[in-house]
Parts: structure tokens; sequence; C-alpha cells
């Protein structure tokens, strides 16, 4: 009799993965795949993978994958953080000793074939230690937990992605031996110019500058079965907006991930550069941001939970008290929906970007925009604070948690505000620095993601803020202030 492969033995798949699993794999031997690129996403949201040849790849999908725990180790610069020579991994985490191998289970419901890459598929996994245990690390694990809770309560989380990034055409990859940089010491920046001039806001004659680009993505992101929805032109120089139809919480995390790896490297094919982060150093460019649509629905109805029957309500109680809880957790939260240095730069008055946790109906100037209202199924809400260089699985994650929480309180958000950038409303953090300083104080967090998690990710953020702050040392407190610095164009800009 055939010994149980790791996944059996732990009861990690559903009946219908397994299904699934089986047809993966006649569809790896039909198209003649022959490298498979097995998947996971690290601390910061950034997709690390190990391409498997077939037959590997048929026994991860029996015994999972061995991987190390190298990749959380490091912050956005490749900065060692942890030492994994000494008891516990610097984690107190006696799992991570030694620095041992985990095992990436793959998921075969996220199973996709890359259209741009010859050959090729990715699958995404989900991280175990070797006695089947989560590993307490994996953003992608904590959103299933606050999937799970949600579920407890008979409700689904529906998100629907809006998000911005910035095309630019690559000029010198800087890749001279001088200019590659070294752990915890980024290289220079790629050197680019712009696909147009700035602010040509949804400006129809641009369009043949930038169609055939825009066509290939779409072509591939369709191809990849990912719901998109539109593709505009926002106001920077190549900065466009990608949104999506709204669907199932852990697939729209698992939809943001792959758009972002997909747009990278297709645009990188393509001899230009996408990059996510917030607002890269380009003449004339406007902040990126990442707008969350959210909604609850009743899992046995199929009824929208923040629809208002009351005709003198925007939104249902349940609602109310949900973004009375994001509110009230908004800044400790901003270590998830902001989680770079460069991300505070876009929290600015009389913007598109909120300054202060508030909420309106219909405001962009909000950081809560709730849309819809009496008897409207379509009522949700819209949480304008994200970057989209952030993790999605954490950003969700940080939304499910502070919304529950006060829904739990029964929390009131107070009135609907008509002027977001001054009404008496408490202020975001301006610093990462400041909000990591709210996320040691939540209670809340570290009940639901667990000490050792918020503990390891205020230990990443502190070494990326440590390494910014000697580079603007020398710098006249105004003067980092006023422009984007080479410190963060080098860190961010095409990492993210």
């Amino acid at each position: 009799m055939k010994k149980p492969g790791f996944i059996e033995r732990h009861n990690l798949w559903t009946e219908a993965q397994k299904e699934a699993s089986e047809q993966i794999k006649a569809i790896v031997k039909e198209r003649d795949l022959l490298l498979i690129r097995t998947a996971w996403e690290d601390q910061h949201g950034i997709v690390r993978s190990k391409s498997l040849l077939p037959q590997a790849f048929f026994n991860a999908l029996s015994n999972g994958m061995q991987i190390s725990t190298g990749t959380f180790l490091f912050d956005t610069g490749g900065t060692l953080v942890f030492n994994p020579f000494v008891s516990g991994g610097s984690l107190d985490m006696h799992q991570m000793t030694g620095a041992p191998n985990l095992v990436a289970v793959p998921d075969p419901n996220t199973f996709q074939i890359l259209p741009w890459a010859k050959r090729t598929c990715a699958i995404l996994c989900d991280l175990y230690f070797q006695n089947g245990g989560a590993m307490p690390l994996s953003s992608r694990g904590i959103l299933r937990q606050s999937l799970a809770e949600l579920h407890q309560r008979g409700l689904e989380y529906i998100v629907g992605l809006e998000v911005e990034w910035y095309l630019a055409k690559l000029e010198d990859p800087m890749l001279d031996i001088t200019h590659v940089g070294t752990s915890g010491n980024p290289g220079e920046s790629p050197k680019v110019s712009a696909v147009e001039h700035s602010f040509q806001y949804l400006l129809e004659s641009h369009n043949p500058e930038i169609h055939d680009l825009l066509l290939i993505l779409a072509e591939n992101l369709v191809a990849m079965g990912l719901p998109l929805r539109s593709v505009e032109n926002e106001g920077g120089p190549g900065q466009f907006e990608f949104t999506f139809d709204p669907i199932p919480g852990l697939q729209a995390a698992d939809t943001m991930t792959i758009f972002r790896m997909a747009t990278k490297q297709i645009c990188r094919q393509q001899g230009y550069l996408a990059s996510f982060m917030c607002r890269p150093a380009l003449k004339g460019c406007s902040s990126n941001g990442w707008h969350l649509h959210q909604s609850l629905v009743d899992r046995t109805t199929g009824e929208n939970a923040l629809m208002s029957h009351d005709s003198t309500a925007l939104m249902s109680d349940l609602g109310k008290h949900f973004v009375g809880g994001l509110l009230k957790h908004a800044n400790a939260a901003c270590v998830f929906t902001t989680p770079t240095i460069n991300g505070y730069r876009r929290f600015k008055p009389n913007s598109l970007a909120p300054d202060r946790a508030g909420w309106g109906l219909e405001n962009r100037g909000a950081m809560i925009r709730v849309q819809g209202g009496f008897g409207d199924p379509t009522t949700h809400i819209e949480n304008r604070v994200g970057e989209p260089a952030a993790n999605p699985y954490l950003y969700m994650a940080s939304q499910l948690i502070s919304g529950l929480d006060g829904v739990d309180l029964k929390l009131d958000p107070g009135s609907p505000t008509h002027e977001p950038f001054t009404a008496d409303n408490p202020l975001l953090p301006k610093s990462l620095n400041e909000a990591i300083a709210y996320l040691k104080q939540s209670e809340l967090f570290h009940r639901k993601m667990g000490h050792q998690f918020i503990n390891f990710m205020i230990k990443i953020k502190q070494s990326e803020i440590k390494r910014f702050q000697a580079a603007v040392a020398e710098l006249a407190p105004e003067e980092s202030l006023k422009q984007v610095t080479d410190w963060e164009q080098r860190e961010y800009f095409e990492l993210f």
C-alpha cells in the first residue's frame, strides 16, 4: 500500500483541491509544460519561487516542496535582520533554529499557465513546518485565519481591486558591476524615460503612445483568468489604474499578487519597467494609491450585509460598526496598508489621499468612502489609505481584524464628514516609524496575528527605517521630507 504523502498525512487539502491537482497533472502533460514556478509570498508581499520540472512538481503535489526559511530573514533591502544560528533563530521559535527547511504546499486553486513565458506555469503555496503545523509568519496563512473567523460568523468577504502603478521606458538597467549593490545596500536604480508627458489624465489622444503595451498586458491578464475590469490613464507620466471585478477575499489577494508579478515581468520583457512604488522619483509624478473596495455578504442568503434597509441610514448597523473598527485601528493598521517609508509621502491634505481617519459618502478625501446606500445591493466601502506596494494578504487581514473588532464592540464611526481635511478626526501617521509605534501598542493585532508575527514585522520594519535614517542623516529634515530621496528610489522602485 502506498504511503500517504505530507499533504494527505496532515489533511491539508479539501476534496476540491485534490480533484484540481489531478486536472493540473493532466494539463502539464497535455500542454508539454516544462517549468512550474512553485511560488510563495514573503512578508513584503513579494513573490519568491522555485522552478520545478514536471516530475518534481508532481511529487510536490503529494509531499509539498522543501524551501529555505531564508526569505523570511531579510528586510526590503536584503539586510539580514535575524540570525538563524542562535536558539529560536532570533525569532523565539524553536522551529526556526538553524535555518531549517519549510514545506511549501501548492494550492491547486491558484494554478496558472503564464502566457508570456514559454512552456511555463505557476502555482502559489501555503507554508508549513516539517511537523505539518502552519508557519505563523506566512501572510497568506494570516489572511486565511481572518477569513475563517469571518466565515464562522456566516459572512463572506468580497473585494474589488483598484490599483495605480507607473510605466516607464527602460533605458539602462544599471547592471554594470559597480552599480549592482550588495545586501542591505540596493544597487543604482534603473534609468528610465517617460512614456508620455505629465498630467494626461484620461486623455484619449494619448492612447496611440501606450495602446500596444496595454493591449499586451490586458491580453495576458485575461488569458490567465484574472477578472480585469478597466484600464485607465492617470495623472502622472505613465501612471495607470487597473481595476478588477469584485471577488472573494483570498482570491482577490492572490489576484493582486499575480497581477503585480505578471505586470512587472511582461513590461520588462517588452523593454519597459513597471513599478508599484507609491511615489517614485520621476518628474511630475503623482502618488500611487491602492484603493480597496470591500463588502460583506451573508453566506446563507447571498444578501449584501452592508446594505441599509433603513431609508435614513447609509449602511446597515453591521456596516457602520465595521467602519468604526477600521477608523479606530487605522493607525496601527498602517503598517500593513502603507508598509514602506515612501508610502507616507502620499498622506497630504486636500489631495486624493486621506490625512486622517474619517469616513464620508462618495467623498474621495475621506479615508473610508462609502458607495451605495438605502436598498442598494452594490453598497460597499472603499478604503483609500493603502499603497500598491502593500502585501495583499496583510492589507486585507488588517481590514477584517479591525472591522470585526468594531462589530464586536458596536463601535460608532460618528457622522460622515463633508470636509475630510478639516474634520476633527485622528490624524494618520506621518511616517512608518510612527505607524510602528501604534502597532506596538495594539492589543488587537497582537492577539489576532500573534505576538511572534507582530514582533517579527516590527523588527523587519525597524531595520528598514534604521537604514533610511542613516542615509538621510546629513540632509536637513525639510529636505528629506520635501522630495523622494535617492535611498527610496534604490530601495523600492525596481523591487516593487
